[in-house]
Formats: C-alpha cells, sequence, structure tokens
C-alpha cells in the first residue's frame, strides 16, 4: 500500500473513531473511499486499533448482487465493542444509543458463539460449525454511523466504519438450538407496535452457521486471534429497519421468544 493509501487510512479510521467517539455527525466521508475490500478492511483494522477497546464479537451482513460478484464476497463483517453488548432478560427493554444526524437501524438476528479455544481449520458444513459454538442467543443488532449515508454509498464505505455496528442487544438463551432448524424460525420486526419486516434466515445465504464459516475464515484472513471466543451477529433477518431516537424495536422470533430495545440519543464518550 502506498503512503498516500496509507495515510488516506489513517485519516479516515482517526475521523470515525473520532466522530463515534464525540457523538458528532459527519455530512460527507471523511477522506477518499476505499475502492475494494481490501482497502476498506485495512481502515476497519487501524480504526479498531486506534479505538482500543475490546472486540467481544463481529457482526456479519450481506453484500447483494451486482456488488458481490464485482468485489468477490457476498458477505462483510464489522466489531462489535464488549461496552456496547447489553444483556436484555425477558421483559427488559434496554436503552441503545445511535448517532444523531447519521444513520440509525435495528436489526432481528440470530446470535451465535464460537467457544474458547477453536483453533481452525474453518468447518466446512452446519455439522462441523455447530460443534465449535457454545451458545445460541435471540437478538437486536443496532446499526449505526456518524455518516448518514453509509449504507447508501455501498459496501465498501460500511465496512470502513466497523461495519455500521453500534451495539448489540443479546437476549434470552434459544433452548435446545442443536436440535433447531435456525432457519426455519420464522421472525418479525417490529418499530412501535408496527411490522416492519417478516422472514426466516432461510432467505440468508446458507444461513446462520454459514456467517460463522465467513466470518472465521474473514478475521483469520486478516490476521485475528479467533481462539478466545466471539459473538458472531449472523445477520439481518427481516431487513435493515431504519429507526428514529425515541422509537422501540421488538424482534419476535415465533416459538422460541423476543428481544426488545429503545433508542436514544448516542452522547459523547
Amino acid at each position: 500500500m502506498g503512503i498516500e493509501l496509507n495515510e488516506n487510512a489513517d485519516h479516515v479510521a482517526k475521523a470515525f473513531v473520532s466522530a463515534r467517539h464525540e457523538a458528532r455527525a459527519l455530512p460527507v466521508y471523511p477522506g477518499v473511499a476505499p475502492h475494494d475490500l481490501g482497502a476498506a478492511y485495512v481502515i476497519q483494522d487501524r480504526a479498531i486499533s486506534v479505538d482500543g477497546r475490546e472486540v467481544a464479537g463481529w457482526k456479519v451482513g450481506r453484500i447483494n448482487p451486482p456488488r458481490d460478484g464485482q468485489l468477490g464476497a457476498n458477505r462483510l463483517s464489522g466489531p462489535i465493542f464488549a461496552d456496547s453488548i447489553v444483556d436484555a432478560a425477558a421483559g427488559y427493554e434496554p436503552q441503545m444509543p445511535v448517532f444523531v444526524g447519521g444513520f440509525a437501524a435495528a436489526e432481528a438476528e440470530i446470535l451465535l458463539h464460537v467457544a474458547p479455544g477453536f483453533a481452525g481449520p474453518v468447518p466446512t458444513d452446519d455439522a462441523g460449525t455447530i460443534a465449535i459454538l457454545d451458545d445460541v442467543r435471540l437478538g437486536i443488532e443496532i446499526a449505526s454511523s456518524p455518516y448518514p449515508r453509509i449504507n447508501a454509498d455501498g459496501p465498501l464505505v460500511t465496512v470502513s466504519d466497523f461495519g455500521n455496528n453500534a451495539g448489540l442487544v443479546r437476549g434470552a438463551v434459544l433452548e435446545d438450538w442443536q436440535g433447531l432448524d435456525l432457519c426455519a424460525i420464522h421472525v418479525r420486526g417490529e418499530i412501535e407496535g408496527v411490522e416492519v419486516g417478516a422472514a426466516t434466515a432461510a432467505t440468508m445465504l446458507d444461513g446462520p452457521y454459514g456467517a460463522v464459516r465467513f466470518l472465521l475464515a474473514n478475521l483469520i484472513e486478516r490476521g485475528f486471534d479467533v481462539s478466545g471466543g466471539l459473538w458472531v451477529s449472523t445477520g439481518a433477518i427481516t431487513g435493515v429497519h431504519e429507526i428514529a431516537v425515541g422509537q422501540s424495536f421488538r424482534a419476535i422470533f415465533e416459538g422460541c421468544g423476543e428481544v426488545r430495545c429503545s433508542v436514544v440519543a448516542a452522547t459523547p464518550r
């Protein structure tokens, strides 16, 4: 990577981290947008280093056609920091911060935990993936960025700002998950009690377990140590639902449970 590209990556990474720490919107992209996934992940990796917080998990998102063919990948990833993961017991509705003036959305997701001690190779099928997991939860990903066009500008820009992640609501344990077909669970998303999407994880490429395989391969290629255990937010099931400060989101996993949260304005850290 040339000096100019290195300097641009540093500049973009520091600008996004500063804006997030200050809860300040970025009306324009803070530099030259990455031209490929390699450059986008360089920015993300540098931002993780600049931010300095513990990463306890990762979000996985889909790259839709035709960009998947152009970029050579159909998924992307971004870090979930430990202090942005909130446990939501039955009936508890945590307040999740988003960036006012930026982008904010809520997504119903199934959360899988890779057990500590994983040393590779990456599994090649669902049975092998199940064998390296030790927990499955119902959850909500809060997608938010100081930059309002993070999704509109495409997956490379999304990757460059932590994959557009701003938090994770970790709901109840999915009991007897080893014997369940995760792709058969009917999921609904509601904002302020109004349904905004309904689907199953069967629409998500090779499903939640496939998201785990993608993520592990992605992280290992990038040089991350994956042996300590990590959460995987496996992808939006009912869609990416834009949400405003003051609104509430409810993810219903029929026959399994539900998770709720409300959205508040982020404040400087």
